[in-house]
């Protein structure tokens, strides 16, 4: 029954995200009041991921999570930080092995198809023009509708660590 337990806790850690940022330790951060979402690149061979209605939700979910940051959304214009992002997914097969044959002695090779999805968002300083801050959110082994579904975490996590603790 342990064993069972670990297989399933080991299981869920693999389909779990990956989240991980870098930061310019010599920006002061509480110097950025507005944002403003200047480019957005979708990179998926799944329409389902690479449309209109995923760049709108991706937008959304930003400006909803940059929002709560304290930071103000500027639509046009100037502002102190420009956001550039890009979700790219990758269609990938991986092969399992069952017992197979009689009394499970053979062994069946299974090729199992997964999406791996990465949404890389970066924040930059107009005035520099260099990247401040950049959030890297990665799924692994879904599939295009559970990547779909999980979109909203994956901003979600990664703007939860901004802005950076000064170390």
């Amino acid at each position: 029954m342990k064993l069972i337990t670990l297989g399933l806790l080991m299981t869920f850690a693999a389909l779990a995200q990956k989240i991980e940022i870098e930061a310019d330790q010599s920006v002061d951060f509480t110097r950025f009041k507005t944002f403003a979402i200047r480019d957005a690149r979708l990179n998926s061979q799944n329409p389902s991921l690479n449309s209109e209605l995923i760049r709108n939700r991706l937008n959304a979910d930003i400006q909803r999570a940059l929002e709560k940051k304290g930071l103000s959304f500027v639509g046009s214009g100037a502002s102190d930080l420009n956001v550039r992002y890009t979700l790219g997914a990758a269609q990938k097969t991986e092969l399992e092995a069952y017992p197979a044959g009689w009394r499970g002695f053979g062994t069946q090779i299974v090729r199992v198809p997964y999406t791996e999805g990465t949404l890389v968002i970066d924040l930059r300083d107009p005035t520099t023009r260099s990247l401040v801050w950049r959030g890297i959110a990665r799924q692994e082994k879904s599939d295009a509708a559970k990547l779909e579904g999980k979109l909203d975490d994956m901003v979600r996590k990664s703007l939860d660590k901004f802005p950076p603790k000064i170390k």
